[in-house]
């Protein structure tokens, strides 16, 4: 019986030394997740048998638990590496199509456009608005845009925000151009429906204020040749404030028409947006001019958001989000399988994974430029090592022992 015992306990202890030594080999995996092997002993009993007189009969692996522990965050600096701060697994769509689930996101992207891990499983996310709200709950490979660039965007909306100097009481005179028109104005670029860049110059110019009442001040909006801008009605826009310098006339945004150079191309209609001006006794001063077209761009570069957002970059200075991580957790962690590569599956002990973006609920936030260490201590794992070596020992010595005293009774005569 005792040869069973030790022999049991050297099965153990071998056990025990493979997982301490998996650990240790593993210490440098990125998403690593450290084991564990747990005991019981092994107990003969029989039926209607009181009492504790029964000697055990040794020992045998329970299982092997994984520690599902938060491992450091070391920062690495490129783009696509992406750790985990909290609970979640990254969800992956194998080469055969099965969905695995990884803690490690040392991440690269594809000839396609594709984010997939180190062995070619694409990395599942949500599709998402250019502003990045996930337009969808069913997780899909995210491609990055790198083929063909984004299309022009005409310019729809210019905002103008200034001051006109209300000292400046000259009403201006057409005909001898005095004070020139271009004293106070402002110009910025515009682009029609092919992204081709045009010049949009706004001049103001005094014009004879209304008596009222109430009155008011008025001045008028030129374009680049001093001629009066029009709205797309023909009507003249003109700017009027009251006595605190706030304005009170247009109510609503003109729309003008802005011509382009090819016959092809349609006239750029821009509201003109002038509900932040004023008129104030101080110098003359644009503080924010802003429009909302661009020329086509191509992607050059990306970056991740701790709410999982991934936001392109584009070469015309645009950046639109282009879609977001998707993290999975489970019930019961230790039911997960794991499958190597850094990966684990779901399992019937595992339950079906919950599916969430990062930072909503218990699911933990992304780090981008960074990646999640190993959580083995490497320590512990040697002084584990070394305790699981004398149990090996000790086991031995009983089965050593045992066949010396076999030995001494089959001597016996």
């Amino acid at each position: 019986m005792a040869f069973q015992t030790g022999l049991s306990g050297l099965n153990a202890a071998s056990k025990n030394l493979d997982v301490i030594g998996n650990n240790i080999a593993n210490a440098n995996t990125t998403g690593m997740k450290a084991s564990r092997a747990e005991f019981s002993d092994l107990v003969a009993s029989s039926i209607g048998v009181g009492g504790n007189n029964n000697a055990g009969l040794g020992v045998a692996v329970d299982t092997i638990a994984q520690q599902f522990t938060q491992g450091n965050i070391s920062i690495t600096g490129n783009t696509l590496d992406v750790a985990v701060n909290g609970a979640g697994f990254f969800p992956l769509q194998m080469p055969d199509g099965t969905i695995a689930y990884t803690r490690a996101g040392n991440f690269k992207m594809d000839n396609t456009g594709t984010i997939v891990t180190n062995s070619g499983a694409k990395v599942l996310g949500y599709p998402t608005t250019t502003a990045g709200v996930a337009t969808s709950t069913t997780a899909g490979p995210l491609v990055m845009p790198t083929g063909a660039p984004i299309p022009a965007q005409t310019t729809t909306n210019i905002t103008a925000q200034f001051n006109l100097d209300a000292s400046a009481s000259a009403v201006y005179n057409a005909v001898t151009d005095t004070p020139p028109y271009t004293t106070y104005g402002t110009a910025l670029t515009v682009y029609d429906s092919q992204g081709t860049a045009l010049p949009f110059t706004m001049n103001f110019t005094r014009a004879a204020a209304t008596a009222g009442p109430p009155a008011l001040d008025n001045w008028q909006v030129r374009d680049s040749t001093g001629a009066l801008m029009l709205d797309t009605s023909a009507n003249p826009i003109t700017l009027s404030f009251d006595a605190a310098g706030a304005l009170v006339a247009p109510v609503t945004n003109p729309l003008v028409s802005i011509a382009t150079p090819s016959p092809t191309t349609p006239n750029i209609v821009t509201a003109l947006d002038f509900s932040g001006a004023t008129q104030f006794a101080a110098s003359f001063g644009v503080t924010d001019l802003t429009q909302n077209g661009y020329a086509s761009g191509a992607f050059v570069g990306m970056s991740i958001a701790e709410t999982g957002v991934i936001t392109a970059r584009y070469s015309n200075g645009q950046t639109q989000a282009n879609g977001m991580l998707a993290l999975a957790d489970f019930r019961n962690l230790q039911g997960l399988a794991p499958i190597g590569g850094n990966n684990w599956i779901e399992t019937y002990d595992s339950g079906q994974p919950l599916m969430g973006q990062p930072g909503q609920g218990k699911f933990g936030v992304t780090r981008a430029g960074a990646l999640e260490d190993s959580n083995v201590d490497l320590t512990a794992e040697l002084v584990n090592m070394m305790t699981a070596q004398r149990a090996y020992q000790a086991n031995a010595q009983t089965i050593k022992t045992q066949d010396q005293v076999l030995q001494t009774l089959v001597n016996l005569r």
